[in-house]
């Protein structure tokens, strides 16, 4: 009944011995038959449709992943979609030298322009970003700077060292572009009237005003606070404030784990340091700037602040959100907080939190509201030791993926067979993460059935 949605084994892009022995020992503790297929189907999605392996004109590895229907690298996606294979790396060579090729990749992406999103292969492909307003060079798909994107390169690389203790990825090159990324982050801690001639401006011809920034590319004004802008949210929509709280969180842990990735390599003790009290001004100016008090939730995070006063609050769907700061290593779980946070973002009190017959969730401006995003049901399960709620999640999951196998971009609240973004690859390895998370954690909710 529920075939493989997979491609033969002769047209998948990369193979990894270690993850197909876990999708095939994994499937067999899962008892709902749905949910095993999908688990299989979804978890290796980024490797089999994907990925381009192949050494470099130096003989290095090189990996290029491209998001799924567009043929473009995000930073942010790209470390995603890999992620949940980072375990099975020391296991298998060929798996870790594709995560070494990426590592490579993504550095030499950030060196040709930190306030890029997304890259082409190939600095010969174009395409219809190439008319925006902003300074673009060949190679660049987008330009839209988003602070997590940076952050998801230093994610990456921790996570690589951490997995297998292997520091030859990390030769001058790397260093270097560690470098830029903590300058870049720093220079974005100015305020919106402290240059004349700032760095970064974006516009774009456009009907959707989500994909572009007003007062001249500028972006709405902020003032200094210890954060750093974040044009754009991990959702490529323009932020309304500019201190984008969850990005400005991964930005404070990423930093202070690739500070200390530093100090085991016993490599560059002045861009630890320098790490570290960057970490530290982000932290201090989220602590003073991005608190507020909600009339029935408490004290909570907003999502974005301007340092003059205002706040918006609300949570996106896609990561880094709000939902996501104990998975991305911010704070605690059970930190009151961010249990504050929670309860506010899965409440009617967001503004893009969705009920519908089909399920419930979170939507985000990207698509519209009422259009529930599978990535943020995945993260819902993945930031609770509550067994009902994750069984609810699995729920919702197993029965709005249309019958296609996979995880989708959106889906609409009343109807799931209305989804958009039928190939989009991190949402996949996402749910396959969930999947195997669970097993390893909470292995008795994988007996029940969710059909």
């Amino acid at each position: 009944m529920f075939e493989s949605r997979r491609p033969l084994p002769a047209q998948r892009c990369f193979v990894s011995t270690a993850v197909e022995q876990t999708i095939a020992a994994t499937a067999a503790t899962i008892a709902d038959p749905e949910l095993a297929w999908l688990f299989a189907n979804c978890l290796p999605n980024t490797l089999d449709t994907t990925v381009t392996f192949a050494p470099d004109a130096h003989g290095q590895p090189d990996t290029f992943i491209i998001t799924g229907d567009i043929d473009a690298m995000w930073l942010r996606d790209s470390t995603n979609q890999v992620w949940p294979y980072l375990p099975l790396a020391p296991h298998d060579p060929h798996l870790a030298a594709m995560f070494r090729g990426l590592i490579r990749r993504q550095a030499a992406c950030v060196r040709l322009d930190p306030y890029a999103n997304a890259f082409y292969r190939t600095p010969d492909k174009t395409g219809h970003w190439q008319s925006d307003h902003t300074t673009m060079k060949p190679g660049i798909h987008e330009r839209k700077y988003e602070l997590d994107s940076l952050c998801a390169v230093l994610r990456l690389a921790v996570g690589y060292y951490n997995a297998t203790g292997d520091a030859s990825p990390f030769d001058a090159e790397v260093l270097a572009t560690l470098r830029l990324i903590v300058q870049t982050i720093r220079h974005e801690q100015a305020g919106s009237d402290e240059s004349d001639t700032p760095t970064y401006t974006f516009q774009r011809t456009t009907r959707q005003a989500t994909d572009t920034l007003p007062l001249r590319g500028l972006g709405n004004p902020y003032r200094r606070t210890g954060m750093s802008r974040a044009a754009f949210r991990p959702s490529d929509d323009a932020s309304i404030f500019q201190f984008q709280i969850p990005a400005n969180a991964m930005a404070v842990a990423c930093l202070r784990q690739t500070a200390a990735m530093l100090a085991r390599l016993q490599q560059a003790a002045d861009l630890q340091q320098d790490m570290t009290r960057l970490a530290d001004e982000i932290a201090a100016g989220i602590a003073r700037h991005a608190i507020v008090d909600h009339p029935r939730h408490g004290r909570i995070y907003a999502y974005e602040v301007d340092g003059l006063g205002s706040h918006a609050l609300l949570d996106d769907a896609n990561v880094p959100s709000l939902l996501s700061l104990p998975y991305l290593g911010f704070c605690d779980l059970t930190d009151p907080l961010y249990q504050n946070t929670r309860r506010f973002v899965l409440s009617d009190d967001n503004i893009y939190f969705s009920r519908g017959t089909a399920g419930e969730g979170i939507s985000g401006p990207h698509v519209g509201r009422g259009w529930i995003w599978p990535m943020a049901l995945t993260m819902q399960a993945l930031t609770t030791t509550d067994e009902s709620e994750i069984t609810r999640c699995l729920r919702t999951l197993v029965r709005t993926h249309a019958g296609t196998g996979f995880m989708h971009e959106t889906f609409w609240k009343d109807d799931p067979t209305q989804f958009t973004r039928k190939w989009f690859a991190w949402a996949n390895t996402l749910f396959g993460e969930l999947i195997l998370t669970l097993a390893h954690r909470h292995p008795h909710i994988l007996k029940q059935h969710f059909a």
